[in-house]
């Protein structure tokens, strides 16, 4: 086992990932990992304030942005777990929209006027 610690740490001294960590193909996806982490604080609100629309643009945003992650080269698997995680969230916060406001919400909102 010390073994592989010592090639992991030698492995993280090295001048190629002192480069990646300066490099757009890192600070890029880390800077966007605010929007998928916001969308996953947002499965735990009302999804009344859920906009549909922006729920679709940003779905097919990080669909467009998982190909060019893929595409690029070198592949940039960190730009694309990124967004493959977006598009989970966006996936999940359509869902809530789609049952809100279509499925149960009608439901809801009938039971609520009647009393």
């Amino acid at each position: 086992m010390s073994a592989f610690a010592k090639k992991f740490f030698n492995q993280l001294k090295s001048k190629e990932f002192r480069d990646y960590l300066m490099s757009t193909h890192f600070w890029g996806p880390v800077a966007n990992w605010g929007i998928p982490l916001a969308a996953i604080a947002d499965t735990r609100k009302d999804p009344s304030f859920i906009s549909g629309k922006m729920t679709f643009a940003l779905s097919l945003y990080s669909l467009m942005f998982m190909r060019f992650a893929w595409r690029v080269q070198p592949r940039n698997l960190l730009l694309f777990a990124c967004h493959f995680t977006n598009e989970c969230a966006q996936l999940t916060q359509g869902a809530r929209f789609i049952n809100y406001h279509y499925i149960q919400g009608a439901d809801q909102k009938e039971k609520t006027a009647q009393k």
